[in-house]
């Protein structure tokens, strides 16, 4: 085994006390010495997702946030709402870390994969936003030859998220898709998916803009939810792509509700006669962000009776599916990491740029378009 010791590395920490007060800082920590089947990856490229915005601030936000020192020395600290902590109360006085996934090159390794030393890999699990990771095998993959880590860093939760959708669409007898905040990464490459795989997609946006990026891409089917013929438009997609299953990014107000209703007029289009209950045809719609955090409005007239409306996450999702599905979707990725699967990115910044409050708020945004690579081995003079 290749000795770990005298590895020191940085990591960002967020930790709540029991008294409701958010804490984020950098901490300085011993990489552990790899058993015999684990890597030490040196991180050089990690993505900020929204769901790590969700590790990171948990139910807080940035309004009143005071920030303190600079450099690997940054403090932030908030006020989490006392009507939240009851929820959380499991990560309460947690020191937790931070970052679904990865990329880097193994620069330690145990006796079993002592061949992997050198290699490029990425790395999915949490705690990436880091220096060092230590990973087992289920955690990572090697990249193809010539991908870097900056290539490597996004090949996880959009990409196994974006060909989740596929799968669970094929597995519940489903034919085409509707999805939400379709201008993002993850709908970018939903749609060079369907588009490869012959499927009917139908992207909601919510600008001009947005609409023309992704018909500039190919996409058949894009509605704008700020436009004045938005349900029309919806109805009409709908009816010619057949999609009974949505995936929605935004969650909060009633878009999901109107996915709903739209698929529930498209499908009365080609109904034979009048029937009481609506159409018989399964309508469904999952939840799988948090983009709006506001509550989930609707309106079930409109929907008949065949319907659903529930959560999706991608690591349940991926064990229902099994494990065979979730290694061909992974071998899918490393094959199109550079076409398909490819991610752009807003900035690149440090770690300890991570905390700056310029740079918080801009991130925290969500904004459709905007990804953030941080580079954890740069900027930390």
């Amino acid at each position: 085994m290749v000795d770990g010791n005298g590895l020191r590395g940085l990591e960002l920490r967020s930790r709540i006390s029991t008294g409701g007060v958010l804490e984020l800082s950098l901490h300085e920590v011993a990489v552990p010495t790899p058993e015999a089947d684990e890597i030490i990856v040196r991180v050089e490229a990690t993505p900020i997702n929204p769901s790590d915005i969700g590790v990171l601030l948990g139910p807080a936000g940035l309004d009143g946030a005071g920030f303190a020192g600079t450099g690997t020395n940054a403090v932030v600290r908030t006020q989490v709402p006392a009507a939240a902590l009851p929820a959380i109360a499991a990560r309460l006085d947690a020191s937790l870390p931070v970052g679904n996934e990865g990329a880097g090159t193994v620069v330690r390794a145990g006796a079993d994969v002592v061949d992997l030393l050198g290699k490029r890999v990425a790395v999915f699990g949490g705690a990436m936003w880091a220096q060092y990771r230590r990973a087992k095998a289920a955690e990572y993959m090697v990249l193809p030859a010539g991908a870097t880590p900056r290539d490597g860093a996004s090949w996880y939760v959009n990409p196994m998220t974006a060909l989740g959708f596929v799968e669970t669409m094929r597995h519940e007898g489903h034919t085409a898709l509707v999805h939400t905040a379709a201008a993002s990464n993850l709908g970018q490459m939903l749609n060079r998916i369907c588009l490869a795989d012959g499927i009917g997609l139908v992207n909601i946006v919510r600008s001009a803009q947005q609409a023309a990026l992704l018909r500039g891409q190919g996409a058949a089917h894009v509605v704008d939810s700020s436009a004045s013929d938005f349900t029309a438009a919806l109805t009409a997609a709908l009816a010619e792509t057949g999609a009974t299953l949505g995936f929605d990014a935004v969650s909060g107000g009633p878009l999901a509700g109107q996915i709903l209703a739209a698929m529930e007029a498209a499908a009365r289009q080609t109904a034979s006669g009048y029937h009481h209950y609506g159409s018989d045809r399964h309508k469904q719609v999952y939840l799988y962000g948090r983009l709006n955090t506001g509550p989930t409005t609707f309106e079930r007239v409109p929907l008949g009776f065949a319907w659903g409306m529930g959560g999706w996450l991608l690591r349940p999702a991926l064990k229902k599916l099994g494990a065979e599905t979730e290694a061909r979707l992974r071998a899918r990725v490393a094959s199109e990491l550079k076409t398909t699967f490819a991610s752009h990115y807003t900035a690149e910044i440090s770690l300890a740029d991570a905390l700056r409050p310029d740079i918080m708020k801009a991130y925290c945004r969500r904004a459709t378009g905007e990804k953030f690579l941080v580079l954890p081995q740069q900027g930390l003079g």
